[in-house]
């Protein structure tokens, strides 16, 4: 786009934009409050999650959760099991983590500066713009996919936005079309993003700035926005045996690093003595955001009392049965199988 543009030339976009979203933003609960711990946990619940999708699971933390000392307060497994269903998991334990920096460094009292809010853990730019502007009037907008997929439609960019300086390229194109409410605006543009200007077969007949959008006009919306950056996933296989007795079986805690962060799973390996007890295996394939993984599930019913005590004791096992399981967060794939296994 032509560079010397100036954001007087656009701003009755954002104006625009506000109307629009005044008779038409989306009636959720967290729009109905400005406070900045709601505010935030929003956010990082829906940063990888579809709001129809996660709309119960944001209800149930907020209610067990109201307030930032309450978080605080409980136990790290306690938050990993409201935020089961949601995946991600390194997102609770980030919170869990920031909720302990607010009372610690901020005696209990959510940070108001967009710099203070930025060093919180797990809180990137675009979080801390939201909150920023929706609660405290912060001036920054909140540049995410739906800025990025808007904008480079709008002005027919072709900045790619897999470029480190996507960010920042974006947050002064951005700036073009602010008006002076920003909260509002990047209300706007979050739902702008997701209801009409969609990735694929966006509602341009809806859209309330179509008219001056250089990529409807072109014909060329599906040519934006530009990324040619892909990351190829990795393949990683894994293995567990799912060790069992009598309607009770055997997991442990993961260690906060790598994939599903301090979830729980079941045992990775077998000594050779009890090899005699595996009875079958099955193959799962589940994909992560940058992996595709196949993991071996073995079956492994011990008939004997002595080898499970042994062993247990010897490996520290947690033993639990499928009700049990209900109250402890497992990855998704280990969690099916858990429901599956023992039926009778």
């Amino acid at each position: 786009m032509e560079k010397n543009r100036t954001a007087t030339e656009f701003l009755h976009i954002g104006n625009r934009l506000l109307d629009w979203y005044k008779n038409n933003a989306r009636d959720l609960p967290f729009r109905q409050t400005k406070d900045p711990y709601k505010i935030w946990i929003c956010e990082i619940v829906f940063q990888q999650t579809r709001i129809n999708q996660g709309l119960n699971h944001y209800n149930n933390f907020i209610k067990r959760f109201p307030d930032i000392k309450t978080l605080a307060e409980a136990g790290e497994n306690e938050v990993l099991l409201y935020w089961k269903g949601l995946g991600y998991y390194s997102r609770a334990i980030n919170i869990h983590k920031a909720a302990k920096q607010i009372m610690n460094d901020h005696q209990g009292v959510f940070p108001s500066l967009y710099e203070d809010i930025l060093k919180l853990k797990g809180v990137g730019k675009y979080t801390a713009a939201a909150v920023s502007s929706i609660c405290f009037g912060g001036r920054l907008p909140a540049v995410d996919g739906n800025f990025y997929r808007v904008l480079s439609r709008f002005f027919a960019d072709d900045f790619d936005v897999s470029n480190s300086r996507a960010f920042t390229y974006f947050s002064e194109l951005a700036t073009l079309v602010m008006p002076e409410n920003v909260g509002d605006f990047n209300q706007a543009m979050m739902d702008l993003g997701s209801e009409i200007c969609k990735p694929k077969n966006p509602l341009c007949e809806e859209c309330p700035i179509s008219g001056e959008c250089l990529a409807f006009s072109l014909q060329k919306t599906s040519d934006y926005p530009v990324k040619t950056k892909k990351t190829k996933a990795e393949n990683l296989s894994l293995i567990y045996y799912f060790i069992h007795r009598e309607g009770q079986f055997l997991i442990h805690q993961r260690p906060d690093d790598f994939i599903w962060k301090k979830l729980f799973e079941f045992p990775s390996s077998l000594p050779s003595e009890m090899e005699r007890f595996v009875t079958g295996s099955k193959i799962i394939n589940h994909k992560l955001t940058h992996k595709n993984l196949t993991i071996e599930i073995v079956n492994v019913e011990v008939s004997s009392e002595k080898v499970w005590n042994d062993f247990i004791i010897e490996n520290q096992y947690l033993i639990t049965d499928v009700e049990g399981s209900h109250e402890k967060s497992f990855p998704k794939p280990l969690e099916n199988y858990i429901q599956n296994s023992l039926k009778d």
